[in-house]
């Protein structure tokens, strides 16, 4: 699964329009529907507004950890 399928997953379970999570993460609509089918990625001001909106954390969304070692 990959990073906008988590993001519309997520919107989806938090009953949010496209257009409110637009609003939320401070773009267009038509930018939003660009993160959600993979067109574009976002900054971080965007991602961290998204997480907090969502109630999902940027590791989720950015399906961390993927055979990550800690410490390195």
């Amino acid at each position: 699964m990959e990073i906008h399928d988590r993001l519309k997953a997520a919107r989806e379970d938090a009953d949010l329009t496209q257009a409110q999570a637009a609003t939320a993460a401070g773009c267009a609509r038509r930018q939003y529907i660009r993160y959600e089918q993979g067109e574009q990625e976002m900054g971080i001001t965007k991602l961290k507004a998204l997480c907090l909106t969502l109630g999902v954390s940027a590791d989720y969304l950015l399906g961390l950890p993927r055979d990550l070692e800690w410490p390195r």
